[in-house]
């Protein structure tokens, strides 16, 4: 497996851009009973697209405190593509606030529609208690002006 210090940090994408976290195909395993994708695998989607993107903030146990209101704006079908992109919005002394974006690519169109988007709240920990970011590791922020 590569080693990610190997690259020098001018090749990362900087902390305050929207990057994508990931793209998956959904499968008909993942489908409730009207034949589009459950919602609760949309949910699972954005919980995991947040830990990717409280990863890049540094190497901690990264827990989901929170998840604002998801509101779904259109269904995803199977064969769609979905992915889901990140920013990072807000910086605590030991949580940050995560924006997950997430669009599906039709599968026979390739049409992109928003599905849906929210707000997460990921906490830093290390040894089961939450870790304040000035004593993290060198990859987390501490030249943002957003950082309280």
């Amino acid at each position: 497996m590569a080693d990610p210090n190997q690259y020098p940090s001018s090749s990362r994408t900087p902390l305050d851009q929207k990057v994508m976290a990931m793209r998956v195909v959904t499968m008909p395993k993942d489908t409730n009973p009207y034949n589009t994708i459950f919602g609760g695998i949309i949910l699972s989607y954005i919980d995991q697209a947040g830990f990717v993107e409280a990863r890049r903030h540094g190497d901690l146990d990264w827990v989901t405190a929170a998840i604002d209101k998801v509101v779904f704006h259109a269904p995803v079908f199977v064969g769609d593509i979905v992915t889901l992109t990140t920013c990072t919005t807000r910086f605590g002394r030991t949580s940050i606030d995560v924006q997950v974006e997430v669009e599906a690519e039709r599968f026979r169109t390739h049409e992109v529609v928003h599905v849906t988007s929210a707000t997460l709240t990921m906490v830093g920990m290390r040894d089961g208690k939450p870790f304040p970011f000035r004593e993290c590791p060198t990859q987390c922020p501490t030249d943002r002006g957003q950082q309280q």
